[in-house]
């Protein structure tokens, strides 16, 4: 049995990832690919607990050292109770965000190293990387436009941060593609979501079972 693949998909706010996430997974199922969708914080029942807390977090929410140390904790259910098995039974994990949002998030917007977040990784889920990370790029004003309409009844706690904050954000995701180019490829996430889609299973054509390599 040839092992499974893990494909992550990043991004800012807006970036549409969730929807690349179904529409990647049905693409794939549809040339006879086991598939399982999951996403992060969550994707466990441990996991989704912690990630009701991260995202609705009372009052003046979490420090980013204890927002880091939670999604760390979220993760390595997630990867030991989820993530390794599928991959072990042959399946591809499409999860919409990974250790990459950590690093983007609670590093490039919340300041910390990313050589202590990578520690947790380390720790928590014993290094596990996806085979290909999907950055899904969009225009601040597609993403703002995309976030208002989504976001109708509120944004949740991390989310709902100021523009200066999901600007650090995206200029870390930029640098982590730029500096790990074999791990990520950048995709164009301003066009339709089917327009979206065709870009991003070009990116996985070298990675599915009928290309040369695979």
């Amino acid at each position: 049995m040839k092992p499974g693949r893990f494909i992550a998909l990043e991004g800012g706010e807006g970036a549409g990832k969730s929807t690349q996430a179904r529409l990647i997974a049905d693409a794939l199922r549809a040339r006879g690919l086991e598939v399982v969708t999951t996403r992060e914080p969550g994707g466990t029942r441990g996991a989704e607990a912690i990630r009701n807390l991260l995202l609705h977090a009372e009052g003046d929410g979490w420090g980013a050292r204890a927002e880091a140390l939670l999604f760390a904790a979220a993760r390595a259910d997630h990867v030991e109770k989820l993530i390794r098995p599928a991959l072990a039974r042959g399946a591809w994990v499409i999860c919409d965000r990974y250790l990459d949002s950590s690093r983007a998030y609670q590093g490039g917007g919340g300041g910390l190293s990313d050589a202590d977040l990578r520690t947790l990784h380390a720790i928590g889920s014993e290094g596990l990387l996806p085979d290909l990370t999907l950055l899904i790029e969009v225009s601040p004003e597609v993403a703002r436009t995309r976030v208002s309409l989504r976001d109708v009844d509120g944004s949740d706690h991390i989310g709902g941060r100021e523009a200066a904050y999901h600007a650090r954000v995206n200029a870390a995701f930029v640098r982590f593609a730029e500096e790990e180019p074999m791990r990520f490829v950048r995709v164009d996430g301003n066009g339709s979501p089917e327009q979206t889609r065709a870009l991003a299973m070009q990116a996985l054509e070298v990675l599915l079972p009928e290309s040369p390599g695979a």
